[in-house]
């Protein structure tokens, strides 16, 4: 997966991966084959797979976990592939690593796992055996293909669990900037529960299981990379403010091209994530090293999320100190 020798459109911002990339960032992944401590593992990324790896992992470290899984669908990546199985045999995969998992876990930590309509079920009937299952969050993935004979797919789920009924939730920070379309005031004239400013009418509200404010990258974003399923950052950046504090530590056993380690980087958390492809690997490393300059996640400004389409001009960056253009922001 060298990509920097596909040839790219002039506006092509996919992160490209050279044979230099790879020897470089090659020696900075941690490889695991003894007990660890967590200094040793922290702001990491291990290369391997997790059934290497979990049991050498030290206990009750992990705040957070986001996990986004290979779904039940046969499908490559990269060098390694997942074949589609009976829904059963799903179960009992998911089982034999989340259960290995709950070791790693702090007793108030959260835990969300990411799958489709095929695979959700099965993600269910598994993590009610060892989590509290607080909500299914759905989001909109706004492009797919059609089908003939079967609805279009544009939605997957994140089941979001707990260890206990004490957890970490910081609403006010997962607050969204929504458009008002019908502006009402009160009998004084002022505005009721909206406020305007340089961007137009909008209202700060609180947010809900339905998100639809969801971009999947693509060419033209700063974030996008060729991994086949990549998330978004606004959306890890949704679940890490929510369910994590300044410093906590956020945990992914299935990191891909590392859009967790990135997020959780930009907003001052810890990181440890395990990832069994060493391109992938390599592509993190690289994407944390370009977020020590770029901190800004598209979609997240002035310390709220904005609708796609509804940002205007120029805005303080995530952390209130950068500038950001718009065409940072053209698709939110």
């Amino acid at each position: 997966m060298v990509s920097s020798d596909k040839n790219r459109a002039p506006r092509n911002r996919t992160i490209n991966l050279s044979k230099d990339d790879i020897l470089k960032y090659g020696d900075k992944l941690l490889k695991i084959g003894k007990t660890i401590a967590i200094d040793d593992i922290l702001n990491k990324t291990i290369y391997g797979d997790i059934y290497d790896v979990v049991d050498y992992l030290p206990s009750g470290f992990v705040d957070l976990v986001f996990v986004d899984p290979p779904y039940n669908l046969s499908k490559k990546f990269n060098l390694t592939s997942f074949k589609e199985m009976e829904s059963d045999k799903y179960e009992e995969w998911l089982d034999s690593w989340i259960s290995k998992m709950i070791r790693l876990l702090k007793k108030n930590a959260s835990v969300y796992i990411c799958g489709d309509w095929k695979s959700s079920g099965a993600i269910f009937n598994v993590a009610r055996k060892y989590f509290k299952i607080q909500n299914r969050i759905t989001w909109e993935r706004e492009k797919g293909r059609g089908a003939e004979r079967n609805w279009k797919n544009c939605s997957e789920d994140i089941w979001f669990c707990t260890l206990s009924e004490n957890y970490v939730f910081n609403i006010d920070d997962v607050k969204v900037k929504r458009k008002v379309l019908a502006p009402y005031k009160d009998d004084s004239g002022k505005p009721k529960d909206w406020q305007e400013d340089k961007d137009g009418k909008h209202r700060i509200t609180y947010p809900s299981n339905l998100w639809t404010d969801i971009t999947v990258p693509f060419w033209s974003m700063p974030e996008n990379t060729d991994h086949p399923t990549q998330k978004p950052e606004k959306l890890v950046a949704k679940i890490i403010l929510a369910s994590s504090n300044k410093n906590d530590i956020v945990f992914d056993p299935f990191l891909g091209s590392g859009t967790t380690s990135v997020v959780a980087k930009k907003l001052g958390r810890k990181y440890v994530g395990i990832e069994i492809d060493k391109d992938y690997s390599c592509l993190t490393e690289k994407r944390l090293e370009m977020a020590n300059k770029e901190k800004t996640i598209q979609g997240y400004a002035n310390n709220v999320f904005w609708e796609r389409n509804t940002l205007n001009g120029q805005l303080n960056g995530n952390n209130g100190k950068e500038k950001i253009s718009r065409n940072q922001y053209n698709l939110l």
